[in-house]
């Protein structure tokens, strides 16, 4: 998928403000996840208000937008992204071993460089009428499902070890059990898109699937833009914890002088205003403040992490993703279903 741009400008430069050092750049790319061009297209605007407001330097910032592993190798190309709003570790780890970001990348911002969080759920038809209400009604005949390829998607990832934790919780371990629900789940995948935005172009509007599974923000905003009477939400009873780390590309930032704003603009995201967009996309935030004013909004969920279950995402990555490895095994069994 070829990244996707989109440009905001500032105002007027306020006469007697602060500015950024001697020749620093006064422009910046994002490289961000496939379902996020709403989110910072309301980030953005603001962020340049209020720098504006600070420093008095008109800046610019520029989006591009892919699946979250498209993006990474995208970088690793050439694409000169300035900072990273991913969501997953991995992607970024990509990053470190191709020396563009460097190791102590997460040490430099709080809460290891996630400024929010989500976690896996899943969009409906009006009404539900395969009555899906937990991971285990997804491996249910006739039950048809859509999500993002856990090949090409942090997304899909993302799902695809919600359910299999899920289903190592229920089963107590027994790997046996584990294996043949994944094998169900993954045979009643209608679709593997190779995003998030395509998974919901899939089931929203050319109207494929029982169940749409993404991120609780995407199925939220989803039933909001597509119609509260087509569409509902299902929260499962426990899912992973979906991070969202954020880091400046240092090779591209030293290069083109653009550090400093790079920076500011990865910290404002833990600002109260930046928080409160966040939340209002029903994303889940790290300010205290912010996150009991919302507290309705977000139903109480049973989280594990990837460490928890997996060792680490390397590990998970390892073992589930890679060639040969448990999605692959699964997809090859449920072709001889």
């Amino acid at each position: 998928m070829k990244p996707s741009f989109s440009l905001f400008s500032a105002g007027v430069i306020l006469a007697g403000a602060l500015a950024l050092p001697a020749q620093a750049s006064d422009r910046i790319l994002n490289a961000s996840y496939d379902i996020a061009r709403e989110l910072f297209q309301a980030i953005n605007p603001a962020f340049i208000e209020d720098h504006a407001a600070a420093t008095g330097q008109n800046i610019t910032v520029r989006q591009s937008h892919a699946g979250s592993s498209s993006q990474a190798r995208s970088i690793l190309q050439g694409l000169a992204a300035d900072v990273v709003t991913f969501n997953q570790i991995t992607d970024i780890q990509v990053l470190v071993d191709g020396g563009l970001v460097a190791p102590d990348w997460q040490a430099r911002l709080p809460n290891q460089a996630s400024p929010f969080y989500s976690l896996p759920a899943f969009l409906v038809r009006a009404g539900n009428p395969k009555n899906i209400r937990d991971w285990e009604d997804l491996a249910g005949d006739g039950v048809s499902l859509v999500f993002p390829n856990p090949k090409t998607s942090g997304n899909g990832r993302y799902t695809y070890l919600a359910a299999w934790g899920d289903a190592h919780l229920r089963f107590e371990g027994d790997e046996d059990k584990v294996r043949a629900f994944i094998q169900r789940f993954i045979g009643n995948v209608r679709v593997f898109d190779t995003g998030g935005r395509g998974a919901t172009t899939t089931f929203a509007e050319r109207g494929i699937g029982d169940v749409l599974i993404t991120f609780e923000s995407e199925v939220n905003h989803i039933r909001r833009e597509h119609g509260e009477d087509r569409f509902e939400v299902v929260i499962p009873s426990r899912s992973l914890l979906a991070e969202f780390p954020v880091a400046v590309v240092d090779r591209v930032v030293d290069r083109q002088n653009s550090r400093a704003l790079a920076e500011s603009y990865l910290q404002y995201l833990y600002t109260p205003r930046a928080q409160e967009i966040l939340a209002g996309f029903h994303y889940r935030v790290t300010d205290e403040s912010v996150r009991a004013a919302h507290n309705a909004a977000f139903p109480a969920v049973e989280l594990f992490t990837a460490e928890d279950l997996f060792g680490s995402w390397a590990q998970a990555q390892q073992r589930h993703f890679s060639d040969g490895g448990t999605l692959d095994q699964a997809q090859a069994a449920s072709r001889r279903r």
